[in-house]
């Protein structure tokens, strides 16, 4: 405990009266201090113990009394040492009075008690919380180092969160609750998302200080890592702000989960060296030689259906960061990072290989890394589409996603995968999943310039004879075709004779110099007239 006016008074050696201000004893006192000045509030900070023999005081005078009295207890002095049979004999009434007025401590000094004894009895209470609260956090230090090493973060939480009789909470990258302790915490963490987002946006290391949701403590963030963007977060709720002891914990809790973090990186670079020969014997055909490279690396995601997922940056993003970690400008490194957390949080393995500009990755089917690419690609269309958002170029995103599959499939997933992105990237979409192209049309995936510009010269010459007014060929085409060459159902559909329906036909063949006999012929008509929108009436 530190030093406060009642440890003062109750130490035999000094002697010391209180009297005034009885009720306020128990306030810490940072220092004891001597001054005879009229006015020595320019020289106290706030919280000292003020020695004084009115040498220069008009002591007697009631006004100049309540004056000095008012003025001291505005600058933050915790009580007044006032020494006896130096120049008065007692304290003066004037004194005592302003005093009890202002309820600020008067304690009355013997004539024996050197000034220099408080001095030295404050020092040495002052010292010996120093030295207790280093030791405290020195135990609590070793304490934390041996639950960082035999249990990880989450008794190392616990053990903080013990010592500061609190909760504390680990974030992950994207801002999600990893752990927390007591268990109740997490729920209370959890509602620190966006604070934790705003610290991220900060250089490392970063801190700040919040109220929680429910105000019911305050409550520290605090950023891991030595990148420029942090790794992690730390939090820690309490009801007042830590004191030298539980700042020692604090402190050794962020450096033993920053060495973590780190340790993590490194791990997850090798990971990613494992994971890419993992990934090179699946497109080679070969998953009993990935399986065993594997090991239990990934945890049975090659012994369920997975799904492929190839990702590039459109034109004019920013490419992935070496380290395969999101920051602003660098679409598949947030990919990356979105994937792995869900991944993380879920429980699941999940592989993601950077090659080249593009990202791949294999995730399980109907797992929470797919459903987390699903819903980041849904935010990045929406904010695409919507209207002056900031910062919608630099995050953009093509990504190509295949069917459920196996090890054994993994070569025929990868391309499904490379075909969906082919499509996405000719639609100006974020995703396009291969699944939903087996079952749609093929009509949207020849919706580019050069199919657009192969129809429309392939038909102008008939729209150019219509438009003399000398028939309708383009609508006849239409019509018989729709109707696989049938002379009377096109008729009919035209409101012509079969006669006039054959002339226009062999009118459109000495036009275009081509035989609707041949199908390719027909098929490219039709896909023309389809890719147009002039295959309606």
């Amino acid at each position: 405990m530190p030093p406060t006016l009642a440890s003062l008074v109750h130490h035999s050696a000094l002697k010391l009266t209180v009297r005034a201000g009885e009720d306020r004893l128990d306030v810490p006192v940072r220092w004891a201090h001597v001054s005879e000045l009229a006015d020595p509030v320019p020289y106290m900070e706030g919280g000292e113990l003020l020695l004084v023999t009115a040498l220069k005081l008009d002591a007697e005078d009631p006004e100049a009394m309540r004056r000095y009295v008012k003025r001291l207890a505005g600058a933050g002095v915790v009580g007044i040492g006032f020494a006896v049979g130096v120049n008065y004999d007692e304290i003066p009434e004037a004194l005592l009075e302003a005093a009890r007025e202002e309820g600020l401590p008067l304690l009355e000094v013997p004539r024996r008690t050197p000034f220099l004894a408080i001095s030295k009895a404050v020092s040495a209470a002052i010292a010996a919380e120093q030295y207790r609260a280093v030791t405290a956090g020195f135990a609590a230090q070793r304490e934390l180092t041996r639950q960082a090493l035999t249990t990880g973060p989450e008794g190392l939480l616990g053990a903080l969160a013990a010592q500061l009789d609190g909760w504390a909470a680990l974030y992950d990258a994207s801002g999600a609750v990893v752990a927390a302790a007591p268990e109740w915490a997490h729920r209370r963490a959890a509602r620190l998302t966006a604070e934790v987002e705003r610290l991220r946006e900060r250089p490392a290391p970063a801190s700040s200080v919040v109220g929680s949701p429910d105000n019911e403590d305050r409550v520290e963030l605090h950023s891991l890592g030595t990148g420029r963007r942090p790794r992690a977060a730390l939090a820690v709720g309490t009801a007042a702000a830590p004191g030298t002891a539980e700042r020692y914990a604090v402190h050794s809790a962020i450096a033993l989960l920053t060495l973590t973090t780190e340790r993590s990186r490194s791990l997850h670079a090798a990971e990613q060296r494992v994971g890419a020969a993992v990934l090179r014997m699946l497109l080679a055909g070969e998953p009993d030689h990935a399986r065993a490279v594997a090991g239990d690396l990934y945890d049975g995601l090659l012994d369920a259906p997975f799904r492929v997922l190839v990702a590039e940056a459109s034109t004019g993003a920013g490419a992935m960061a070496s380290t395969g970690t999101g920051a602003d400008g660098d679409p598949l490194g947030a990919l990356t990072e979105t994937v792995e957390s869900a991944a993380a949080r879920s429980g699941e393995a999940v592989l993601a290989v950077p090659d080249g500009e593009r990202l791949v990755v294999l995730a399980a089917d109907g797992g929470a890394a797919v459903a987390a690419c699903l819903a980041h690609a849904g935010a990045l269309e929406t904010a695409r589409t919507a209207p002056d958002t900031p910062g919608a170029d630099e995050n953009a995103l093509v990504v190509g996603l295949s069917a459920p599959a196996g090890p054994s499939a993994a070569p025929a997933a990868h391309r499904q995968a490379e075909q969906a992105l082919s499509v996405a990237r000719r639609r100006g979409r974020v995703l396009v999943e291969h699944e939903h192209l087996a079952a749609g049309s093929v009509l949207p995936l020849l919706a580019d310039d050069a199919v657009r510009a192969f129809a429309d010269g392939l038909l102008r010459a008939l729209r150019e004879h219509d438009a003399t007014g000398r028939g309708d060929l383009v609508a006849s085409l239409r019509a018989w075709l729709s109707r696989h060459g049938q002379w009377d159902a096109a008729a009919a559909d035209l409101g012509v004779h079969r006669h006039t329906l054959r002339y226009r036909m062999r009118r459109v063949e000495e036009i275009l110099g081509r035989s609707l006999d041949d199908p390719d012929v027909r098929m490219e008509l039709w896909l023309a007239l389809k890719t147009t929108g002039t295959e309606q009436p």
